[in-house]
């Protein structure tokens, strides 16, 4: 999916919403358990029942190889399951040297030799654009790299003072030079809303992931605020308050709910600023 497909669906559903997957076993509703792949079925009966509201999903790796080759199995299916005019990111946060690099792309990219191929994974930009490319040279494929991120040691390493600025802002700076907004995107706290502003004049034309919305505390409006461009630019990820908006067997029913009242709010967004 290009950039301006995707801007197609954003128009069309009135929503920028990416629903996360992040199923943990101990959390999903006990009556799934008849099942023989408990975690599938979840899965499928989120995606089933939020698709017409969302246009990107966003398995996290980790939930998935954390239960081995079954593991590794519901997330091919997972994948599978995902419509395919619905934009795909593997949240598997890689970063190695080149030629593992390169294999990590094959894994979430190459579906003859994985069985999956996902139109986006997250990367991690700390090795450097040997360590990234691999991952652009799959040209119908995007990188989103993580730039400023929500989690609360994000200032270790990220707001660190460089010659040329903080170190999220020279990985957005160096980092758009190895490709375009077409390819490229970065991954954007919601909790961080103070520097969309910031982060536009670096990044003015790419599509930002921002995860953090709901059970994290970030504020929507904040976000779009600063945040929005002439193609909305954003990807808003919630996870854990749609999936878990229920542990019974209204389940899915429930994530509908919620991923609704995102969508509601979003299609006022897009309204407001005349995307729509």
């Amino acid at each position: 999916m290009n950039k301006k497909q995707l801007f197609e669906q954003i128009k069309n559903k009135k929503s920028f919403l990416c629903v996360g997957l992040d199923p943990v076993l101990e959390n999903i509703p006990k009556h799934l358990f008849k099942y023989d792949n408990p975690v599938l079925e979840f899965n499928k009966q989120i995606i089933d029942a939020t698709n017409d509201l969302c246009v990107a999903y966003k398995p996290n790796t980790a939930f998935f190889e954390s239960m081995g080759l079954k593991g590794w199995d519901t997330l091919i299916k997972t994948w599978a399951h995902i419509p395919k005019d619905i934009f795909s990111i593997a949240d598997a946060k890689r970063g190695d040297i080149g030629n593992t690099s390169a294999m990590y792309a094959d894994a979430f990219f190459n579906e003859e030799k994985s069985g999956m191929s996902f139109d986006a994974i997250t990367v991690a930009p700390y090795m450097g654009e040997d360590s990234v490319g691999p991952f652009l040279n799959h040209k119908d494929k995007w990188v989103i790299l993580l730039a400023l991120t929500s989690n609360a040691g994000h200032s270790d390493f990220q707001l660190h003072q460089t010659p040329e600025g903080k170190v999220y802002e020279e990985v957005i700076r160096i980092s758009s030079k190895w490709s375009s907004s077409e390819q490229l995107m970065f991954v954007v706290g919601a909790t961080r809303g103070a520097e969309f502003k910031n982060i536009r004049k670096l990044a003015p034309d790419n599509f930002l992931l921002v995860p953090g919305v709901g059970a994290q505390g970030g504020s929507l409006a904040e976000v779009c605020q600063h945040g929005l461009n002439n193609e909305c630019g954003l990807l808003v990820n919630s996870g854990r308050s749609i999936i878990y908006a229920s542990k019974a067997e209204d389940f899915a029913e429930r994530a509908r709910e919620e991923a609704l009242k995102l969508q509601q709010e979003m299609e006022q967004i897009l309204s407001s600023a005349h995307l729509i």
